[in-house]
């Protein structure tokens, strides 16, 4: 077990959510569904980061900040695409200033959807990325050998 699947790091974007998702991501990583005895720690630096936790539907104002984001995170790296939202644009995909879903700006690894999304689909978010995120890094270690 490498240290990715001991302590993933999460940093959380709001992309243009309606606080929904993001209420639910709090009481994920709160006591109360405790995502932290997965090894689970919120942070607010990307280069800290593994994992990019994404609520909300991409517009004009915040594409550039999610690539951003994205673009300062070290690899191996996770998105994980949080609502319905992030996953399509949502009951906000027809809006003149939506774009869609974070997959339109950056690519996305796993999809949790709901509206809201439940905590406990976060957390199995979370964890299906921690295994992606053992492939990627393996795939770099081997890449490297080779």
């Amino acid at each position: 077990m490498a240290y990715f699947a001991k302590s993933p790091w999460v940093i959380h974007y709001d992309a243009s959510s309606c606080n929904g998702c993001d209420i639910e991501v709090l009481a994920a990583l709160c006591p109360g569904f405790d995502a932290e005895r997965f090894g689970v720690i919120n942070t607010g630096n990307p280069k800290h980061a593994d994992i990019f936790l994404v609520t909300g539907s991409v517009n004009e104002q915040n594409i550039s900040v999610v690539k951003e984001i994205y673009k300062q995170m070290l690899e191996p790296k996770v998105v994980v695409a949080c609502g319905i939202c992030a996953c399509s644009g949502g009951i906000f995909h027809d809006c003149y200033n939506v774009i869609g879903g974070v997959d339109q700006a950056i690519p996305v690894d796993v999809y949790a959807p709901g509206c809201a999304v439940r905590p406990e689909a976060i957390i199995d978010a979370v964890v299906e990325a921690v295994d992606i995120l053992e492939e990627k890094r393996a795939a770099m270690k081997n890449g490297k050998e080779a």
